[in-house]
């Protein structure tokens, strides 16, 4: 068993570790760093663009219950959004996460600008990478973490993202060869 899962968190995350191509899911290894991203940070308002049937989520989540943070997550699909709250509901966390639906795009424009966030994962249309990073930043503190997956296996999708990022003097950012590759850039 995880030391930071109870026994229903670690066996609901082993059932959805058996669907990760079902729900394009993002690797145990991915999740692990995430939620030591989290804690280590001592985030307390985290965005995720992409929820899927929460696995993720379910990580991010679990962080913040140590940090005393509150996770907010978007999805578009309306049954992938209903099985995610159910996941969040058995592990214990839908307390804390607040879920959206609908496009990603839309729903940050719509921010007013004293939403902010210490960290954000990025995980949903690939070619919408550079939109939500350009939409996010105003709401990013100014010690943020932004973290986008599939930068190596989607790389022609979001190349755009990484130029955006590279460009940028307020970031500084390297992208792990996780499976599918994770980008990981720090505002400071």
């Amino acid at each position: 068993m995880d030391v930071i899962f109870d026994k229903i968190t670690s066996g609901t995350m082993a059932e959805l570790e058996k669907t990760q191509k079902d729900f394009w899911n993002i690797p145990r290894q991915t999740a692990v760093l995430l939620n030591m991203f989290i804690k280590m940070m001592n985030a307390k308002s985290v965005l995720e663009i992409g929820t899927s049937n929460g696995y993720s989520g379910l990580w991010l989540a679990k962080a913040l219950k140590a940090t005393g943070g509150r996770l907010t997550t978007i999805e578009f699909y309306e049954k992938r959004q209903s099985i995610a709250i159910e996941n969040f509901k058995k592990c214990g966390v839908i307390d804390i996460v607040k879920p959206l639906r609908g496009a990603a795009c839309d729903i940050i424009e719509s921010y007013k600008k004293k939403k902010k966030f210490d960290f954000v994962f990025i995980d949903a249309n690939k070619r919408e990478y550079v939109k939500y990073f350009e939409l996010v930043k105003p709401h990013l503190t100014p010690k943020a973490m932004i973290t986008a997956d599939n930068i190596l296996s989607h790389r022609e999708k979001v190349q755009p993202f990484i130029d955006a990022i590279d460009a940028d003097n307020e970031f500084q950012y390297e992208i792990l060869e996780l499976p599918g590759g994770l980008l990981v850039a720090y505002r400071g």
